[in-house]
């Protein structure tokens, strides 16, 4: 079994599922079956991906050829159905967010856990090209000692009101930093090897197209010593960079990771390096398979996911008192 690919279902079937079908169909996993409380939704995914829909959810938790689940639903429902997935013996691969608050994150770890089942979260920019090789950068030592790191993602997705659930600030708190700037946290986390100690945030509905914060902005101190920086709008024009600035050099990934620039601390410019921007979203897919055959730990799993899900409750309580707080009390 272990050349085989990994049989998944799709469950919430909306546009991205669809990004992370058309991903599937060039790596190592197969998406035989879908699932969507919508029966138009689900008749439109299972003819445009070749997926079948089950007559029923449960026969869906029942089928012996699905190994595991993409959870793609909104984003409060996310532990409800990962726990009912990996309780049916499936294996997880669960959309950002995580989960919106510290305990349906742990909910879901502890019963993937129980459960014996692969627990990965979407974050795909850490396997975006430049984005990848600044943290082989960091971990060969070539940035010297890290001490200062930032990150923005922008996109203007709310300059008119938003349908649905995505419209609702329940499920998007802090608006574009719910869907757009955790990305961003996460991959810095990955660049700091590690977790936020404490941070300070600022959000507000300044353009007010929409019922949801329209910028955002949260710094940030890391375990590890490097202080950073995540702001997000969800109404200027597309902007998605990240750096890591050492002691030795500094690195930028540019233009969503497709571009890669670096300055040594003895250079007056910077100059980029060529990269091969690759598709993140296939190689989530290619790594969720691997860890799955080989029951090695997600790079970007459980403990990851819980990390943004406890920034999330962290920055609410943040831009409510206009104070600096500690992860501490949000993770544990």
């Amino acid at each position: 079994m272990t050349g085989e690919k990994v049989r998944l279902a799709s469950m919430g079937l909306g546009q991205w599922a669809r990004t992370l079908a058309a991903a599937a169909r060039s790596g190592k996993v197969e998406i035989v079956r879908c699932f969507d409380p919508v029966e138009e939704t689900c008749a439109s995914f299972a003819e445009e991906t070749g997926a079948r829909p089950p007559a029923s959810y449960e026969e869906l938790l029942n089928d012996s050829e699905v190994e595991g689940v993409i959870v793609a639903t909104p984003h409060s429902t996310h532990a409800d159905v990962a726990c009912e997935a990996a309780s049916a013996g499936k294996h997880l691969f669960v959309e950002k967010p995580f989960a919106l608050t510290a305990a349906e994150a742990r909910r879901i770890i502890e019963t993937a856990e129980r459960a014996e089942r692969t627990l990965q979260v979407g974050h795909k920019r850490r396997w975006f090209g430049a984005n990848r090789r600044i943290l082989e950068m960091i971990e060969a030592g070539e940035l010297g000692m890290l001490h200062q790191l930032e990150g923005n993602y922008s996109r203007p997705i709310f300059q008119a009101p938003r349908a649905g659930w995505r419209g609702d600030p329940a499920e998007s708190p802090l608006g574009g930093m719910t869907g757009l700037g955790i990305h961003m946290v996460d991959l810095l986390c990955a660049f700091a090897g590690g977790r936020i100690e404490r941070l300070a945030a600022f959000s507000k509905k300044l353009f007010g197209k929409t019922n949801l914060d329209d910028v955002t902005a949260i710094a940030l101190e890391f375990e590890s010593g490097p202080l950073g920086y995540v702001g997000t709008s969800a109404v200027v024009p597309m902007f998605i960079t990240s750096a890591a600035l050492g002691t030795e050099a500094g690195a930028w990934s540019e233009q969503d990771g497709s571009r890669l620039f670096i300055q040594k601390k003895d250079e007056m410019v910077r100059r980029e390096i060529p990269v091969d921007a690759g598709d993140g979203v296939a190689e989530e897919l290619v790594h969720f398979a691997h860890y799955i055959r080989t029951g090695e730990t997600p790079e970007a799993g459980g403990a990851e996911g819980l990390e943004i899900a406890a920034v999330l409750e962290a920055m609410a309580e943040s831009v409510k008192t206009a104070r600096a707080v500690e992860m501490k009390d949000f993770r544990e």
